[in-house]
């Protein structure tokens, strides 16, 4: 495993701006790892503070005909019980769409299994949970749609279909010497961050709340709060020091329960908190989509892409929530990294009843890609090919017509086939796959599987309107500076990079920083922590607004020393003017001397994006981020059990801003899908109930899972010509998709049991049986 950088310590050169661009840890990574970091559970509350727990559906689908809570209200330690009825504002919390009913009120029908009916304050958290399991819910059953094909036909969206169209696909698709036709089943994955679902509620004066939540959209939980207390935006403030892990899991999931905290705290006059049970966590909070892909494709005989149909249906549970997003954005990215001459691309949103599906890691971005890889993979197969060929053969490439993507995006920088050209040298692919080869036609039980896969993801919300962000500066005399903005901080090392942009800007020591909580009192209006767009958006605002202080402080000093304005300098906590030269410390008193502002606001906007949904073209974003992974695998195939032996990746960050975070997300990153697409599986039963609860269930990825080689390497002399805060990239979300590589090598080692001329079916999660049947038809072909 490649060696990072050592992180400066205690006693060593102080961190001042011109550190951007070099490995520096975490700004909470100490407290971290010994336990000081304050998290949502951790803020000391009133000590009148009451616990809060929910009572659940335990019918799919349904309709609520009375709910006894007698036994609730009487046991020991409960204070207040809540209803649908006990709502005084906005009873759905639909984040955009309607349709999520904060509790479900008598005659109103129920969704699915783990809805919220009522919630209940006591004394203690065990109180809670205790008393919630003592309701009485009469509910009358109805007919439930648990799966996508079955809500497929019956033709049960909770959004219309939208279409993206290049050209005549079908037309292209009979004209083609070979074509296939297949589908392909994507399960989900739930989020499993390390700190649960919490919310605390502190009654203001005025009617107002203080709501401490672990979310990753404050603005949002402010608005609904409000919505629901019927009380305007400016009563309600929320409070985002960090997050234990979120991965989109928080971005609309946690605003129920800030809502609920929120309600009993304004019924009783006290401070509430709500903490889910990791059980109840996974069963009342949605997961990453699961989705069905039907296609035909055309091809040339050497595999080149002629012509694309496909559909991709999204099972989004109960409601809308962010599905129109997710499926719009599995739509953008079907053509990964590969040009569609002639495509049909359909997104279904279909409705199920079960737990609401929501953001996750990638945004429906790792469906859309996943099922072309599968459709590649399958037309190598069926030339006979080797499948990274047919992949370099289909990307974009500086030429017309092979440019541009399917709704009409040009892509302006070409770098994947430079960087695939390295890493398939670097990690000896070729030599590999013909020593692969030898292998497997020797070893009948075991067989290796290798596979390189590129990622071309599109950095942007493709909700324009999101495409913002604010910051707030301030600089106190002493020289020390207050951060703030927009931005939420889940682990990912946002406040660290957006810090190194201030003191950057002002040339000051990282140390002299002081992030603060992400707030809505002080930075408003903000968009969610997601779409990897948390250093390009608040980066840039907080630079903005550095930049504001910088240039105060410029006219200042060149006005007082006589000099021009490009003959003040500030470098290293020091300002030159002219032979002048200030201690930055000094040049702030002197301003608030001669009462200069050293506060300042900055915004910024995402520009040149658009999308007009109508004619399905435009360009929903600002530009993409790059990547690709080799991986290897060792499958047993009598048992279908496995491990990945060797990960080569390289990743385009553009001009790093710390090295040391943007390798740790890749490395994450990838890790987490390699668990999305091989041990985490979510199962239902027949009545729509989740089976797999907890960690004994659902499998995770554990340190033992971790390549034993495992090389990573940032794309050095990123050509990034594009505005983005100082050249970077965004590298939250995109080296998840690096994980497809581990898929299309498991399905690699069991196409050597029937000599690579097939394909075998395998869905994902590719777990050991999958893994096992996938051999057993590959055995089936060859005989």
């Amino acid at each position: 495993m490649r060696r990072l950088p050592r992180h400066e310590g205690p006693g060593e050169a102080p961190i001042t701006g011109d550190a951007l661009g070099t490995s520096r840890a975490h700004e909470s990574a100490e407290k971290h790892v010994s336990g000081t970091a304050t998290y949502v559970d951790d803020q000391v509350a009133p000590a009148s503070t009451l616990h809060a727990y929910v009572g659940l559906s335990n019918v799919a689908h349904g309709r609520l005909l009375s709910l006894d809570l007698d036994a609730v209200r009487a046991a020991p330690g409960v204070v207040r019980v809540v209803t649908r009825e006990d709502i005084p504002g906005h009873a759905d919390i639909g984040p955009v769409f309607p349709g999520d009913p904060l509790l479900v009120g008598i005659g109103e029908e129920v969704s699915f299994h783990g809805q919220v009916l009522f919630a209940v304050a006591a004394t203690s958290y065990a109180a809670a949970r205790r008393a919630a399991r003592l309701a009485r819910a009469d509910i009358e059953a109805l007919p439930a749609i648990l799966d996508i094909a079955e809500g497929l036909a019956a033709q049960v969206f909770v959004r219309p279909s939208h279409t993206q169209q290049r050209g005549d696909a079908a037309q292209a698709i009979a004209a083609a010497p070979h074509t296939l036709r297949g589908e392909f089943r994507i399960g989900g994955q739930e989020q499993m961050y390390l700190e649960g679902q919490v919310s605390l509620a502190v009654p203001q004066e005025d009617g107002g709340m203080l709501v401490y939540s672990s979310t990753q959209h404050p603005t949002e939980g402010q608005k609904l709060v409000a919505d629901v207390l019927g009380v305007p935006m400016n009563r309600i403030t929320f409070d985002t020091r960090r997050m234990g892990g979120a991965f989109g899991g928080k971005e609309t999931h946690a605003n129920q329960w800030a809502c609920l905290a929120a309600l009993l705290a304004h019924h009783t006059r006290r401070a509430v908190k709500l903490r889910l049970a990791r059980a109840e966590d996974f069963i009342a909070t949605g997961k990453r989509h699961h989705f069905l892909s039907q296609y035909r494709v055309g091809f040339g005989d050497s595999g080149e892409l002629q012509g694309l149909d496909i559909s991709l249906a999204g099972g989004c549970g109960m409601s809308p929530d962010l599905s129109d997003a997710i499926v719009d954005r599995a739509m953008f990215h079907v053509d990964n990294a590969y040009c569609l001459p002639q495509a049909h691309v359909v997104g279904h949103r279909v409705k199920t009843h079960t737990v609401s599906n929501t953001a996750f890691r990638g945004f429906g971005g790792p469906q859309g890609m996943l099922a072309i890889e599968h459709i590649l993979d399958n037309i190598a197969r069926h030339l006979g090919a080797d499948p990274l060929d047919v992949r370099k053969r289909n990307l974009y490439r500086d030429q017309l017509g092979f440019d541009t993507t399917h709704y009409g995006q040009r892509i302006e920088q070409h770098i994947l086939p430079g960087l695939i050209d390295r890493l398939e040298k670097n990690a000896d692919y070729r030599s590999r796959r013909e020593a692969i080869s030898v292998y497997n036609r020797s070893s009948p039980v075991m067989r290796k599987g290798l596979a390189l896969t590129p990622v071309k993801f599109g950095i942007s919300f493709t909700v324009q309107t999101l495409n913002q962000a604010g910051a707030l500066v301030h600089v106190y005399t002493d020289g020390s500076v207050q951060l703030n903005h927009g931005g939420t901080e889940m682990g990912q090392g946002l406040y660290t990079k957006v810090a190194q942009i201030v003191a950057s800007e002002l040339q000051i020591d990282l140390a002299r920083i002081q992030c603060t909580a992400t707030r809505t009192d002080k930075v408003p209006n903000t968009s969610p922590t997601a779409a990897s767009a948390g250093s390009d958006l608040n980066g840039m605002a907080a630079r903005n607004a550095a930049r504001t202080i910088r240039k105060r402080l410029t006219t200042l000093a060149a006005q007082h020393y006589a000099v021009a304005e490009d003959d003040v300098q500030f470098s290293n906590n020091t300002v030159s003017i002219g032979d002048h030269r200030l201690s930055f410390t000094e040049l702030v008193q002197l301003a608030y001397r001669q009462r200069v502002s050293l506060s300042a606001t900055g915004f910024y906007r995402t520009p040149k994006i658009h999308y007009d949904r109508d004619r399905a073209r435009g360009r929903p974003f600002f530009y993409y981020a790059n990547g690709a992974a080799v991986s290897e695998v060792l499958v047993d195939t009598l048992t279908g059990e496995y491990r990945v032996t060797r990960v080569d990746i390289c990743h385009d960050v553009g001009q790093s801003l710390n090295p040391a975070l943007d390798l740790g997300q890749i490395e994450g990153g990838f890790i987490q899908g390699m668990g999305w697409l091989t041990t985490e599986e979510l199962v239902w039963d027949d009545a729509g109930k989740l089976m797999t609860i907890g960690p004994a269930s659902y499998k995770i990825p554990a340190i033992g899972d971790t390549p034993a080689v495992f090389n990573v390497e940032l794309l050095p002399d990123s050509p990034n010509t594009e505005a983005t805060i100082f050249h970077s990239k965004a590298v939250g979300e995109p080296p998840l998709m690096l994980a497809i590589s581990v898929y299309c090598a498991l399905r690699d080692a069991a196409a050597s049991l029937a000599d690579y001329r097939m394909s075998p079916p395998l869905n994902a999660p590719a777990t050991p049986e999958r893994v096992l049947g996938a051999c057993r038809s590959a055995r089936e072909f060859i005989a």
